[in-house]
């Protein structure tokens, strides 16, 4: 029997630890007994104040595997304590009785993993398709009163329409996503420009569309998908569980380099085994030195520093989107991202 207990244990810890040994915790230097929730708190935010590698705020809580996939409900009031007194320092809610009040309170609200404000157009509008997506997606072959351009409460037709949803998007595709470890260069997906929104009025062919709102002008050869449902980001931050390596193929807004609170496109997705909540490292790539010495020349590649922290949101097939959470420098195009 006790063998049988012992290869349990072995297989349960093998399932939650990385593809390394994870080492000891380590506290952040001056991490507090213990912090009261207040409303602007974040998961990560709390993490920080009490760990040196937030991402491993599920090991500081002893939650297992299928804890982190569910919402941790954490709210403004409830206070955390640190308690030391084990081998490895592990985090409680404390109850804390109040005197009854007569007054209402309004519904409380859990605090959110990352800042929601980040990220929110990248839970709402698309961002990245794949090709057959692309082309299944009805096309605006013609305008009210044959305009050239629309906008809000303009009527717009398009190729027949799959599915009775109500609300739909308007994009326009982008350039192409190539994957920069690919030898064929590989598209991994499009990214689609958001224009806006519009409600079906008439599924015939073609179909009729309303449009709700424009960030900007549409024209036609402009494309439409249902609108996704608003996903919620509360899955707690953790490693991947697997070995991920993933390069930067993109940073929002256009720009080469990017800080803490930007968004990065990453070229692996649901395929590499990624998912909304897990955190990566990025790295600083060693540089390549030559040295001379006694006549002779040798040349060296320094190692890889770690550069900071990224939290991995939303996910497709062969992309995700992630949020830059710390760095110490800029995060480029092009830089290494892994399992930390």
């Amino acid at each position: 029997m006790r063998r049988i207990i012992s290869a349990l244990v072995i297989s349960v810890s093998i399932g939650l630890s990385p593809a390394h040994a994870a080492p000891p915790l380590e506290l952040a230097s001056g991490a507090p007994d213990r912090h009261i929730v207040v409303p602007g708190d974040t998961l990560w935010g709390i993490a920080a104040k009490f760990l040196k590698d937030p991402y491993r705020w599920s090991e500081l809580w002893k939650l297992n595997a299928d804890d982190i996939k569910v919402p941790q409900r954490i709210y403004p009031g409830q206070v955390l304590l640190l308690d030391k007194s084990g081998k490895e320092p592990r985090l409680k809610l404390v109850t804390v009785r109040e005197q009854q009040r007569e007054y209402v309170e309004p519904i409380r609200q859990p605090i959110a993993t990352i800042p929601p404000q980040d990220i929110e157009p990248f839970l709402s509008e698309p961002k990245v398709l794949d090709k057959a997506a692309l082309e299944a997606a009805p096309r605006v072959i013609a305008i009210q009163d044959n305009r050239v351009i629309a906008g809000t409460d303009d009527m717009i037709y398009t190729t027949p329409v799959k599915g009775n949803e109500k609300v739909w998007q308007v994009f326009r595709p982008g350039r192409e996503l190539i994957d920069p470890d690919s030898k064929n260069k590989d598209v991994i997906g499009y990214e689609a420009q958001f224009l806006g929104t519009a409600r079906l009025v008439g599924a015939k062919d073609p179909a009729s569309f309303k449009v709700l709102n424009s960030k900007q002008e549409i024209s036609r050869d402009d494309r439409l998908i249902p609108a996704p449902r608003q996903d919620v980001v509360s899955y707690i931050p953790h490693a991947p569980t697997t070995d991920i390596r993933a390069k930067v193929l993109s940073i929002y807004s256009g720009i080469n380099f990017s800080g803490p609170q930007s968004v990065v496109a990453l070229n692996k997705g649901k395929a590499a085994g990624l998912e909304p909540g897990h955190v990566l490292a990025a790295d600083i790539a060693g540089a390549t030195v030559d040295d001379r010495y006694d006549g002779k020349k040798a040349t060296y590649t320094l190692p890889d520093l770690r550069n900071g922290l990224l939290f991995v949101f939303k996910v497709f097939d062969r992309v995700s989107y992630a949020l830059v959470m710390s760095a110490t420098r800029p995060v480029s195009v092009g830089d290494t991202v892994r399992t930390p």
